[in-house]
Parts: C-alpha cells; structure tokens; sequence
C-alpha cells in the first residue's frame, strides 16, 4: 500500500506554517508504523533446539493402601524403627520439654504399642537416635554428642563406644555391608561396621535440588527410603546416584494419627520385615503404627 502526503501552505487560510508541518510529520509517523507492522507480521518465532528445552523430570507419587493398624505408645519420641529376627524394635529420645518421654530402645509389643526395653541412656546427658542391627551387634547413634554405642545384639550388653564426625546423629540404616547413617543434611554417610570409619558419602539430591533434613533410614529392596524431619512424607532414594526416585506421601495418615491424639508430632519411622515383607510406618508420639502396602 502506497500512502501520499501533501502539505499545503496556505498563509491566508489562518492555518500557520508551523502546524501544517506538524500535520505533515504525524502522517509520516503513522506510515512508519504501518510498514513495521506490516514487515513484523512476516517473522516467525524461532524454536529452540531441543536440548535446550529439557522438561524436568518429575518425581513419581508412589500409591499405597492402608492395610491395619497398630497401637504405639504415645510417649514414645520415635527416632528409630526397624525389624529384627522377626520382632519389631523401635528407638526412642528424650527431650527436655517433655518429662515423659526416654532415650532407649527394645522390642515394641505389637498389641499394646509398649517398648520392652533392652537398652537406656541418661537422659540428662544423651538423647538416643537411630539403632541399626548388623553381624551379632546393634549401633545406636546420639543427638549431639557425636558418640554411637554398641551392643551385643543377643544380650544386649554395652560393647563399647565410637565416635562419628557428622556434628549430629539422626537415622540408621544399613545395606548388608555398610552402617548408612543420616546427620539432617541431604548427605548419607556410610561407616565401616567394624572400624567405624567413613567408607563413603552420598549426596541425596530431588530433581536437582538438596533433599535435606533427611531422619530415620530403611533399606528396602536395593533402595533406601528416608523420612523427611517435619514433612509427613517419606522419599525413596537410589543408592547409585543418590537421586529420589519416588515420594510416599502420608500426610493422610499424620491427620489420622493427630485426629486421635492431638500431641502427636511429625511422623519419624519405617520398618521393613523382610520375612513377612510388611512395612510399617509411625510418628513421634503417635497412637498408631499403620501397617501400609505399596509396590517396593
């Protein structure tokens, strides 16, 4: 399209020189515009290569069914879960705000959610953690203090101490070989069971970003999945690479458990029987210990 301007000047119309060229000048803008827009309506986005729009990978939601539930004592400030030659062992800490409550750990009694207690420490002094069962011993980890202790896993007799370099104690695992222990950061530490040195680390990583603030540890299968402190949900981590891989979301059982009793805390605790292939999961000071089934 072709646009003609004229400017007339005409001195005795009453219309001055300098606003007939202002008139001139807006019609030469507005066929500038025209002729963008025009050449502006002929370019074509450019798509990005491929590569370089890699859609992030989403961590699946792992489905699950309720399957029974368990009595727990609500006194129990759960740090520790875990099934041993057929019994359900649970470990506990004391906290100070708390007077009610015990660092020690035993054998839970199923039918009333009782612990038959094997082993307990000074609550003044230590606040227990995580325990882990491997070759005839069982190792129990500590708060603050950086010291584990170790047990005879028949007696239960104190076999002696070690020390850990992580500032805190938190879960316990293991995978058959190694102690795997978490500190509250998104890194696992793996122990050699016998001279307790660090073997290895892992850093525990979802979609990219730190999984921090990773507590109470279950290997199940070839995987480990760990509670997460404060979050009612529970992640399944591949020991290869340290990436979460699935995401058991149990806040429907936190709401549950609080509906019963009001001063339960956040939930703290899974356990694999290997036997039965059962897991069970629970909560700090929980009335229940939900039996749940999902594809593991």
């Amino acid at each position: 399209m072709v646009m003609k301007t004229e400017i007339f000047l005409k001195s005795e119309s009453g219309l001055g020189l300098e606003s007939e060229l202002c008139k001139g000048l807006f019609f030469l803008v507005a066929l500038l515009i025209v002729l963008l827009e025009a050449c502006s309506s002929d370019v074509q986005p450019v798509d990005k290569p491929a590569e370089a729009v890699k859609a992030e990978k989403a961590v699946p939601t792992i489905p699950y069914t309720l399957v029974k539930t368990l009595v727990h004592d609500t006194n129990s400030f759960t740090e520790g879960l875990l099934f041993h030659n057929k019994q359900l062992f649970e470990s506990t800490g004391a906290t100070g705000n708390l007077p009610q409550t015990r660092s020690l750990f035993g054998v839970v009694d199923r039918k009333t959610g009782k612990i038959d207690t094997k082993a307990e420490l000074d609550r003044e002094t230590y606040f227990g953690e995580g325990i882990v069962f491997l070759k005839n011993k069982v190792y129990q980890l500590t708060y603050k203090n950086q010291i584990g202790f170790i047990y005879d896993a028949n007696t239960f007799k104190k076999l002696g101490t070690f020390a850990f370099q992580n500032k805190e104690g938190w879960g316990f695992t293991t995978d058959g070989t190694s102690l795997i222990m978490s500190d509250g950061t998104n890194v696992l530490t793996y122990l050699d069971p016998e001279k307790l040195n660090v073997v290895k680390t892992l850093a525990v990583n979802n979609k990219g970003y730190a999984e921090d603030n990773l507590n109470e540890l279950e290997y199940i299968n070839g995987y480990l999945y760990a509670n997460i402190w404060t979050r009612n949900y529970i992640v399944k981590i591949d020991p290869g690479d340290g990436d979460v891989v699935g995401i058991l979301d149990l806040s429907n059982l936190f709401s549950m458990a609080k509906a019963k009793y009001p001063e339960a805390m956040e939930m703290n605790g899974i356990a694999f029987d290997q036997d039965s292939d059962k897991i069970y999961i629970t909560g700090k000071m929980w009335p229940s210990i939900y039996q749940i089934a999902f594809v593991h």
